[in-house]
């Protein structure tokens, strides 16, 4: 499973101006400012303390956070981190700060209209901008996510794609929101790759749920570091396989970090498995 992922509204700047309305004086402003309560964002702009640095410098900027920086910033999953800021300006933007020269921006026009002083794009166009910026694999993976999470509604799947290039249409038969993790996501490809029959989230007697049954016989589980670490989730998950194997089940376990850094190697041993039960 992922982190939990933040459902709620973009986090909004706050002008002088509306502050002034609520009744704040200049001295108080520049005495939260100076005792860390606010963060001057820009002149006449400020934010709340606990704004992420990828928000502060969308602000800066003069954008609003969009692509695979958004999704990350709402733990969306994202495949590779970005190693820039990823901002959307407006498309009449002409002059911006120096500093948006080390981020990658998007300039086109959005399909949804941002909440009024919002640092991030609404999710919609943020999820199009990183089916864009990565690999197939991955824009499965992230969008598989947005389905798991209620970010994106199965009935918004055609507005999706028609935002997209088409050739991305190939990839929405590969989508299945019941994918719990991006590393299950992308064992999902590998298995389908491969050919073999298999199951998603199958229950099974005196085990619970694993997440593949692969030809009726082979589990597969996606560990990950993060529910899987302590000695107490080791054991729990040995006494699983002690319980499938008792009933004629195989249990294999790739870590997540095999899955999405070296798939081919994930995919030999599946193939080697399978090979072996067959010649039997």
């Amino acid at each position: 499973m992922e982190a939990k992922v933040d459902t709620g509204p973009a986090p909004r700047m706050v002008r002088t101006q509306h502050l002034r309305q609520r009744g704040v004086t200049h001295r108080q402003i520049a005495a939260a400012v100076a005792d860390g309560r606010l963060i001057r964002l820009r002149r006449g702009v400020f934010g709340a303390t606990d704004l992420s640095t990828d928000c502060v410098d969308a602000a800066r900027c003069l954008g609003r956070l969009t692509c695979v920086s958004e999704l990350q910033r709402r733990k969306v999953f994202v495949l590779h981190r970005p190693d820039r800021l990823h901002l959307h300006v407006a498309p009449s933007s002409s002059r911006l700060p120096v500093g948006v020269k080390n981020h990658r921006v998007h300039r086109d026009e959005l399909r949804r209209t941002p909440v009024p002083d919002s640092l991030s794009v609404e999710f919609f166009d943020a999820l199009v901008h990183a089916v864009c910026c990565q690999e197939p694999r991955a824009a499965i993976a992230s969008i598989d996510s947005a389905l798991h999470h209620g970010l994106l509604r199965t009935d918004e799947l055609d507005e999706l794609f028609a935002a997209l290039p088409r050739r991305f249409r190939r990839l929405r038969r590969l989508l299945d929101g019941r994918a719990e993790s991006g590393p299950e996501t992308l064992l999902r490809l590998i298995l389908r790759s491969i050919g073999c029959a298999f199951d998603v989230q199958v229950r099974i007697r005196r085990v619970g749920r694993v997440d593949f049954l692969v030809d009726g016989w082979l589990i597969i589980e996606c560990d990950s570091e993060e529910f899987h670490s302590s000695w107490a989730d080791q054991r729990r998950d040995r006494r699983r396989d002690l319980a499938a194997a008792a009933q004629g089940y195989a249990t294999f376990r790739p870590i997540a970090e095999d899955i999405m850094w070296h798939p081919d190697e994930v995919r030999a041993a599946v193939l080697g498995l399978l090979a072996l039960r067959r010649s039997r």
